[in-house]
């Protein structure tokens, strides 16, 4: 793994400071526009469902977070120490800040969910009576305040232990940690699968699919260690992160773990389709049939390969994941895929002939104001407190600093990389 890309000039960012509270500015004009133009073409529908494709974009961040916070724990990593900080700002955006821009899906559910008009929930059809009473209105609303309780406890009690660990240092926050994420990864793999199925497999309560929450996990996981490794990259070129404690090898880790769910999503997502193909029920194949009409076809081919093939072959060289440049291209590219699938998602039931184009600015509104509002408060969480954890007992390991009667075999690096930081 050589060095040679290894950036470490400091970055001028002076000029892209404005930069959230222009799109937070820029992106509430176009929602507001948005807003208004919906509610006098089709009563906030339209607008409703930008809102919502949206918003999963950036639930998908608040919840990679959370999760990879809890694998930090649960698997004793040492290697991410450094970078621990980061995803548990990430994870505490989720309550109350993703939470507050759930209140229009939630004002706007019975326009966007047919399953909820009167006529269904007094005489609910087989495929409605089978999700009984899951699929009722107080169960959505329950369902939803259940998951955003269960995340706010787990990324305020992690994020919580983190800081305590900074001052009091011990071993009592390690364990408590490791005791939140211990039951923590059970609860939140089914509060994320109940929330995706209600919010958004819910759009289309007659589909069936076992895999669902596990497809949205992967790609959300995928999309939120790219966001990792700019934001770690950026702090590291400012110095907020030392050299001293960042290593050329954390940026090659996060780079391999990336590739890796570049392959789970692809896996996922093909196993999930082959299985309904394989099972040929019109149950489950008419959600696939709807998305492979008119332009929908061509987005599907634009998942398949700018989701998948470019990420793949793009990250097969070791080298690259350490060139900063060429991953802050890959990160955008897989920002746009992630986006691109959330569309696929949820644009489809209202629009069933193809992309929606003439309404696009309407998701890009809503992007831009979500993407302002959650930078700022990122932002204001990262200048708060240290920018990664202070008293560690992994913080050694993590430096490079391994005692030979401690060193693991077939950990064989070069001596001299190991002086290096990145």
């Amino acid at each position: 793994m050589s060095s040679q890309h290894t950036p470490v000039t400091p970055l001028d960012l002076s000029k892209w400071r404005k930069v959230p509270t222009l799109l937070l500015v820029g992106g509430g004009v176009l929602t507001f526009v948005a807003a208004a133009v919906s509610h006098h073409h089709d009563d906030f529908k339209e607008f409703g469902y930008a809102w919502l494709t949206a918003f999963m974009f950036f639930l998908s961040l608040g919840l990679g977070g959370l999760l990879l916070t809890m694998l930090h724990h649960l698997f004793d990593a040492g290697w991410s120490v450094p970078i621990r900080r980061i995803y548990e700002n990430l994870a505490t955006l989720l309550f109350p800040w993703i939470a507050i821009l759930f209140i229009p899906i939630a004002l706007l559910a019975k326009r966007m969910y047919h399953w909820m008009s009167p006529a269904l929930q007094a005489n609910p059809d087989h495929a409605l009576r089978a999700k009984l009473p899951l699929f009722t209105i107080p169960g959505f609303y329950i369902a939803s305040v259940v998951c955003f309780l269960v995340w706010w406890l787990l990324s305020s009690q992690l994020r919580g232990w983190s800081l305590k660990q900074d001052t009091m240092g011990g071993s009592k926050p390690t364990f408590k940690m490791r005791w939140y994420s211990y039951w923590g990864i059970f609860a939140f793999a089914i509060t994320l699968t109940l929330g995706v199925v209600m919010w958004m497999k819910g759009l289309q309560d007659e589909w069936f699919s076992t895999m669902y929450g596990v497809y949205y996990f992967a790609g959300s996981t995928w999309m939120t260690l790219m966001a990792v490794y700019v934001i770690t990259v950026l702090l590291n070129r400012q110095g907020f992160i030392p050299k001293a404690v960042m290593h050329h090898h954390q940026f090659y880790y996060l780079g391999s773990i990336i590739f890796a769910f570049t392959v789970f999503y692809a896996y996922v997502t093909f196993a999930q389709y082959f299985i309904i193909w394989n099972g040929n029920m019109p149950e489950e194949t008419f959600w696939y049939q709807i998305r492979e009409q008119g332009t929908w076809w061509y987005i599907g081919l634009v998942i398949i390969f700018g989701h998948f093939f470019v990420p793949f072959l793009g990250l097969l060289r070791i080298d690259v994941k350490n060139c900063f440049p060429y991953m802050l291209g890959i990160a955008f590219w897989a920002w746009l895929m992630h986006f691109v699938d959330m569309s696929f998602n949820v644009l489809p039931v209202i629009h069933p002939e193809g992309f929606p184009f003439r309404w696009i600015w309407m998701a890009i509104g809503c992007w831009a104001f979500m993407a302002g509002f959650l930078s700022i408060v990122f932002l204001k969480k990262t200048a708060s407190v240290p920018p990664y954890p202070q008293k560690d007992p992994r913080m050694i390991e993590a430096m490079g600093h391994v005692q030979p009667h401690t060193a693991i075999s077939g950990g064989d690096m070069d001596e001299t990389q190991d002086e290096e930081g990145y």
